[in-house]
């Protein structure tokens, strides 16, 4: 069976997971997950197949092939469009650069192709086989490439990818997860009219380092068809993946025949492969593609709604919230075990005087503002709540309880970590400021903004946001909306577990009224989000602030607020079966 990563690769992680290496081997971060959880089955292997390949005589491609499941898969196919016995290895080909998987996938093989298993399959690294002068083009290419954080990618093999993807224009950086090279190189090995069936990750949706990729796939290919699955493909992996399947390749972009994108959901697996390809396909509405960084998280809405809500970015009754404030990440402190501290610490080190309220975890937030007491309650409860925070020494050495305090950080060696390590002096956290507000960054139902009156600044679990100017009572008001809520679905990304998250960048560019006016005050927002009421200050706002202050219709309201709970309730449904699976 060909294994699947099931960690997180790109610019977010919200757990760790066994890690893939090119060599296709794990890191054992987490030995429970390596018990059969990442195999792709030899049904949807099958499935694939089925769909990628349409005539005997065509010339398939396995970029990766592992032990070769996805091979013995494409040779029933050909085998069931008429093509006999060893001759069917003229047609198969499949790379995988470590030997002993290699020799499996030919022992897979022999069965069906006899003595010619050895020929369809070259121990190899893909991307110094692809730059081949003699490498042919292929009708087909199928498989699942594996996933690997740029980081992590061994020379010389990332330099022949990186260069691979400048070649067809695309520009990588240090974000670029090697999946992606591989469907630009398996993409660029297809001959005019070919296809592609690949199992990829979600992240091809959503995040900022596919966004070329994505405008790569429309130009290359006339159809794109994307299959989405509510529940996790792979029980127990918390990466989500989907099928992309990419029909039509073609050399150049073509205006008069622009890319088809579809996006299609199903509840599980079964569904899935009990059906033939054409029967899930059918009935998918195709969608309008920017060429652009617009996510394709928006293909999961209807063609309405897709085009509603490009119609409030480019109107003028919207703005983005980085135009009324800058949002970044908190503190990053290199040791919160060590620079965050409880108030019983505090007293018992004699450190009242190095510190500085802080908010620790999104728990803390628990309305649409935080104030002194709501902070000094915090501290009361002994929460991590007190921020080591030292201003340049100028110099002059530490003395008394501080200088004891961090004897001990020495002892403990804090100051031998990466973060610490880059600074002078090692103890003195940067970049502390109390922000006006703080934003969630990893979020369950809502995009919550909280009114920041405590003096307190946080932790990179939170981000830290300061106003332009503008009055921060009005702008986090005003961002309890459906228009708030609806973009940020879009906006950010979500993993297997169902959790959304939104990078700074991402939260500057929420939605929100182009003029600013009345909204639900934020106390009363407070009172009732912090006694579960979170849909009456929604109600309220709807009617104050979507309705008589921009002036949208009643059935745009409820097509904003469809959008919001459709995207939301989708992740949610995969958050379940997470736990229902273990994962």
């Amino acid at each position: 069976m060909k294994k699947l990563f099931a960690g997180i690769g790109g610019e977010a992680q919200i757990q760790e997971a066994p890690e893939r290496t090119h060599s296709g081997r794990f890191t054992a971060l987490d030995a429970d997950k390596l018990r059969g959880g990442y195999y792709t089955s030899s049904e949807l292997a099958r499935w694939l197949c089925v769909w990628a390949i349409r005539d005997a005589d065509e010339l398939i491609l396995e970029p990766s092939c592992g032990d070769g499941s996805f091979l013995e898969a494409a040779s029933l196919r050909l085998e069931e469009l008429g093509a006999q016995g060893p001759s069917r290895a003229n047609h198969l080909r499949g790379i995988e650069i470590v030997s002993d998987e290699a020799d499996k996938a030919r022992a897979r093989l022999k069965d069906g192709l006899g003595y010619r298993a050895a020929d369809v399959v070259e121990t190899s690294d893909f991307f110094a086989w692809w730059s081949r002068p003699e490498r042919p083009a292929f009708d087909a290419v199928i498989g699942n490439p594996p996933f690997i954080r740029y980081q992590s990618f061994p020379e010389p093999h990332r330099a022949r990818a990186m260069d691979i993807m400048r070649e067809q224009g695309l520009s990588p950086n240090r974000l670029t997860n090697i999946w992606v090279p591989f469907v630009v190189a398996a993409s660029a090995a297809l001959k005019e009219g070919g296809r592609m069936a690949l199992v990829l990750p979600a992240e091809l949706l959503q995040v900022s380092y596919a966004a070329q990729l994505r405008s790569f796939l429309t130009d290359r290919f006339g159809r794109v068809d994307l299959i989405a699955c509510n529940e996790l493909f792979f029980e127990k992996a918390e990466q989500e993946v989907l099928l992309l399947l990419a029909d039509e390749a073609r050399p150049t972009p073509s205006a008069s025949n622009p890319c088809r994108v579809t996006l299609t959901e199903s509840d599980s697996v079964a569904n899935i492969v009990r059906r033939k390809p054409y029967e899930v396909l059918h009935g998918a509405s195709s969608k309008t593609v920017c060429h652009d960084s617009e996510k394709w998280l928006k293909y999961f809405l209807s063609a309405e709604e897709i085009t509603f809500m490009r119609a409030l970015r480019a109107g003028e009754i919207t703005t983005e919230l980085g135009t009324y404030a800058s949002v970044n990440v908190g503190v990053v402190t290199g040791k919160n075990q060590f620079f965050v501290l409880r108030e019983s610490e505090v007293e018992e080190l004699g450190l009242q005087q190095y510190t500085m309220p802080l908010i620790g975890r999104s728990a803390h937030l628990e309305g649409a503002q935080v104030d002194k007491t709501g902070w000094r309650t915090l501290a009361d409860e002994d929460q991590r709540v007190h921020l080591l925070h030292l201003a340049p020494i100028n110099g002059t050495k530490p003395k008394g309880a501080l200088a004891s305090y961090i004897r001990l950080g020495e002892q403990q060696n804090v100051h031998k970590g990466y973060k610490c390590s880059i600074r002078t002096p090692w103890y003195a956290v940067p970049s502390v400021y109390v922000p006006d507000a703080f934003v969630f960054r990893q979020i369950y139902d809502f995009p919550r903004m909280v009114l920041n009156t405590a003096g307190a600044t946080a932790t990179d679990t939170i981000h830290r946001m300061r106003c332009k100017g503008g009055d921060p009572h009005t702008i986090v008001a005003n961002s309890y909306s459906y228009l708030t809520a609806a973009s940020a679905e879009i906006e950010g990304r979500s993993y297997g577990g169902g959790v959304l998250e939104l990078e700074p960048t991402e939260a500057e560019r929420l939605l929100m009224p182009a003029k600013l006016g009345k909204a639900m005050p934020i106390e009363e927002s407070d009172a009732l989000i912090r006694a579960g009421r979170l849909e009456t200050v929604l109600e309220e706002n709807n009617r104050l602030v979507l309705r008589q202050q921009m002036g949208l219709s009643k059935a745009e309201c409820e097509m904003l607020r469809s959008i919001w709970e459709k995207m939301r309730n989708r992740r949610f449904s995969r958050r379940r079966a997470g736990k229902k699976t273990g994962g």
